[in-house]
């Protein structure tokens, strides 16, 4: 403590003798030739914040179920000769024809 407060005082006594002005600045006081007092130590600490975040919300996806594609098929009887639904049971199982013709709707001969 005794040889901080020489320096101060020797430091006001160089000032004196210099006849130099002290000009003060945030980063400490300059006396003159060679002396320089720091700053004192209450100065805060800048505070640094990180950038605000945006979330942009969006609408949530919209699926749109779509119903299967229709089945462009005929369905034979080879026991009772005829199609489906002019022939309402087959006594066998009953087979799957490809309509032929442009796109396959029309209906099955009779």
């Amino acid at each position: 403590m005794k040889k901080a407060a020489l320096l101060g005082l020797f430091a006001l006594g160089c000032m004196m003798a210099s006849g130099a002005s002290s000009a003060h600045t945030r980063f400490g006081v300059y006396i003159g030739g060679p002396l320089w007092i720091p700053p004192p130590a209450y100065y805060p600490a800048p505070v640094y914040y990180p950038p605000p975040v945006y979330v942009e919300r969006q609408a949530p996806p919209v699926y749109v179920e779509q119903s299967p594609a229709p089945e462009n098929y005929w369905y034979y009887c080879q026991e009772s000769k005829g199609y489906y639904p002019y022939v309402q049971s087959c006594p066998s199982n009953w087979m799957k024809v490809v309509p032929n013709g442009p796109g396959g709707n029309q209906p099955p001969p009779q």
